[in-house]
C-alpha cells in the first residue's frame, strides 16, 4: 500500500553529494508526485533544495504535493498560489551563529582536523538561517574530493566530540560526505517530520522515510525516533529500485 507521505534525505540518496538530480530520479519523482505527497528532507539551504533539486524537476510537477524541510527540519516550505511559502523557521540569532562559528574554530584548532586558514573551495562556515554548516575544504568543493576527505568519518567525529562540550544547547550533525551542521538542540530530522505530519494532519504511520544513514550514528537515524517507517538505501541507484516499486 502506498503511504500518504513519503520522505526523501537528498545526499546520497535522492543524488550525489550536492550533485544535481538525475534525468531519471527526476522521472521518477514526478510520476510519485502525481501518487502521493512527498518530502525532501535534508541539510542544505532552501537555496541549495532550489539548484539541486527543484530546477531540475519538469514546471509541470505536481509540485502541490512536494514539501521541503532544509536545513536538517528546521524550516518548512509548501507551494502554494504559484510560489514557494515557508510553513515555518526555527532561527538562529546571529548571537547564537557567531557562538557556533567561534565554537567550530576552536575545534579545527583542538583537534588539528581542519586548517581553517588554507584555500579552500568557498567558505568552510555558512550561516543557513536556522543552522549553521561546517564544510571541510568548502561549500563548493569537487566531489571527487569531498568524497576522499573523510570516507570513514572519522575527521568529523573528532569535531563533533570536541564541540559537544562547546555547544551543549545545540544538536551537532554529521552529514554528507564533508560536513557538519548544527541546529538548537532538538531542532533535527525528527522535529521536521514530526511539524509536517502536524501541518498535513497525516499521523506519522502514514508515512515513510528512505535514507542512506539510518544505521546507528547516522545523520537519518534520528527519525527512527517518531515512529515513522523506514526504508535504508545506500545510494541513489537503490532510491530509485524503492520509487519503482512504489508506483508498481
Amino acid at each position: 500500500m502506498m503511504p500518504q507521505v513519503i520522505c526523501f534525505d537528498i545526499d546520497d540518496t535522492l543524488t550525489e553529494s550536492k550533485q544535481p538530480l538525475s534525468v531519471e530520479m527526476s522521472i521518477l519523482l514526478t510520476a510519485l508526485l502525481r501518487k502521493a505527497k512527498v518530502a525532501f528532507v535534508g541539510g542544505g539551504s532552501f537555496e541549495q533544495f532550489k539548484k539541486q533539486l527543484l530546477d531540475q524537476m519538469p514546471n509541470d510537477s505536481e509540485f502541490a504535493n512536494l514539501y521541503l524541510l532544509p536545513t536538517s527540519g528546521s524550516a518548512l516550505y509548501e507551494y502554494a498560489l504559484g510560489e514557494w511559502t515557508l510553513v515555518y523557521v526555527e532561527k538562529l540569532s546571529e548571537d547564537e551563529a557567531l557562538k557556533i562559528r567561534d565554537a567550530l574554530m576552536e575545534a579545527a584548532e583542538s583537534t588539528g582536523m581542519i586548517d581553517m586558514h588554507s584555500p579552500s573551495y568557498g567558505d568552510r562556515i555558512e550561516f543557513r538561517r536556522s543552522q549553521v554548516t561546517l564544510s571541510g575544504l568548502g561549500q563548493n568543493t569537487p566531489l571527487a574530493e569531498k568524497v576522499t576527505w573523510d570516507p570513514d568519518k572519522k575527521k568529523r567525529q573528532a569535531m563533533r566530540a570536541a564541540l559537544t562540550p562547546l555547544l551543549p544547547h545545540y544538536d551537532i550533525k554529521i552529514a554528507g560526505a564533508s560536513s557538519i551542521d548544527i541546529t538548537k538542540h532538538g531542532i533535527n530530522k525528527a522535529f521536521g517530520v514530526r511539524k509536517l505530519s502536524e501541518h498535513l494532519h497525516i499521523p506519522i504511520s502514514d508515512m515513510l522515510y528512505v535514507g542512506d544513514a539510518l544505521f546507528p550514528g547516522g545523520n537519518d537515524e534520528v527519525v527512527k525516533e517518531t515512529g515513522i517507517k523506514t526504508q535504508a538505501v545506500k545510494d541513489p541507484a537503490e532510491t530509485a529500485l524503492v520509487i519503482k516499486a512504489l508506483l508498481a
